[in-house]
């Protein structure tokens, strides 16, 4: 069976809501994610990169919008599937699973952006589904958040608390270099 690495919505409005001055956590997240495209390419394992496009007017993920253009660092290279969905899962409205069972995936390491939306919602869908979702940790971030009482509750917290929902139950949570090491690679060396 194989493994298989998804990368999740890594799109410049994330970027652009920073520099408008929302506070995320796991500033090195981007580079931990080019450092799993690099070992999973140096490997020879199949990539499927999450797209999430928005048609309401003034969506950072609209068609038009600068937000939706991927990152330099999470570009897919040639042969690579960029499956866009519309919704936080990956899976509705899209052929992911079929991709999936028809490459004989049956291990994904996750990671992306933001760890509470729509990597946990892949995540769980992944794992409901009957694949062995791991959780690349220090390969995705989420921002702070405010609750519906209004209270403000920091990145660290959502995202602690998101690790701890998806542990065990749904996924294994990992880091990118034990992903490296568990396919025979140095870390950061691909």
């Amino acid at each position: 069976m194989t493994t298989a690495l998804v990368v999740i919505d890594v799109q410049r409005a994330f970027a652009e809501w920073e520099t408008g001055g929302r506070r995320r956590n796991n500033p090195d997240a981007l580079r931990r994610i080019a450092d799993l495209l690099a070992t999973f390419r140096t490997a020879g394992l199949p990539i499927f990169h999450i797209r999430h496009e928005n048609p309401a007017p003034g969506s950072s993920f609209h068609p038009d919008a600068s937000g939706r253009i991927v990152e330099d660092a999470a570009r897919e290279h040639g042969g690579e599937p960029v499956i866009v969905k519309r919704v936080n899962s990956s899976f509705i409205g899209t052929d992911l699973e079929a991709r999936w069972r028809d490459a004989g995936v049956r291990t994904v390491v996750i990671c992306g952006a933001t760890t509470n939306h729509c990597v946990e919602t892949t995540t769980r869908m992944a794992g409901n589904l009957g694949f062995d979702a791991r959780l690349a940790e220090d390969a995705c971030w989420t921002f702070d958040l405010r609750g519906p009482d209004d209270r403000l509750h920091r990145a660290e917290d959502v995202y602690a608390m998101t690790l701890a929902n998806l542990s065990d139950e749904f996924a294994t949570i990992v880091t990118a270099d034990a992903v490296v090491r568990e396919l025979g690679l140095s870390p950061r060396s691909a």
